[in-house]
């Protein structure tokens, strides 16, 4: 395909999914849970929308199921988070940090492997997305929180569709080197989150739209 070169290297999705379970870790340990508990957070939020993109959109084998380098990085986040927890909840917006980090790298690869596939640029962006916030929504579910991305609040869904769309156009459009646009594309992603943190960017309810109202006046 135009513009897409090769596959991005598997360090890019390892690193993420590190990131990932380390969020899953610090959400267990904020709840109480115990080590199965933990391991099992840190799963789900690191390759959920892994699984997500390659059984659903994809229709193959899950990435993580055929390399043993997925477990062993969930398992080293795992008691980097345990360890690190107390740090997570002392530093003001790590979690958010962290969390908006691993979305970027996800989002991009998800990204790339779709157009890899032969999925168009559109289809692409979207698999991305999902691939982006998928394991965070799982853990949000699982520890029965209201799913960031479905309620009014700061910029999230939208700022991993920023980076997607950036990526696709980037290196489909404009044949920029896969790794390169990948970079950008994560930059923007973290930018937009961490400023949306840092200024309080929300989006808001539909119910609070307000739609001009014409009047007919009697003539």
């Amino acid at each position: 395909m135009e513009g897409v070169s090769f596959l991005l290297p598997i360090e890019f999705d390892l690193v993420a999914t590190f990131f990932a379970a380390v969020t899953g870790a610090w959400a267990a340990s904020r709840r109480g849970y115990d080590l199965v508990g933990a391991f099992m957070l840190a799963l789900v939020t690191s390759i959920g929308g892994g699984l997500l993109r390659d059984s659903v959109f994809l229709a193959q084998v899950p990435l993580a199921m055929q390399d043993a380098r997925y477990l062993w990085t969930i398992l080293a986040a795992l008691l980097a988070g345990t360890l690190t927890y107390r740090y997570s909840e002392r530093i003001a917006h790590l979690f958010s940090y962290t969390d908006a980090l691993a979305m970027g790298v996800y989002g991009v690869y998800g990204a790339n492997w779709a157009l890899i596939s032969g999925l168009a640029p559109a289809a692409a962006v979207v698999v991305g997305v999902c691939n982006a916030v998928g394991g965070g929504l799982i853990r949000d579910v699982l520890v029965r929180e209201e799913p960031l991305m479905f309620k009014p609040g700061q910029l999230y869904s939208i700022a991993a569709m920023a980076g997607c769309i950036l990526f696709v156009v980037l290196s489909h459009q404009y044949g920029v080197d896969d790794q390169h646009a990948a970079w950008v594309a994560i930059s923007v992603t973290l930018l937009v989150r961490v400023l949306a943190i840092r200024f309080n960017w929300t989006t808001v309810a539909v119910r609070s739209w307000k739609w001009p109202i014409r009047k007919d006046r009697d003539s």
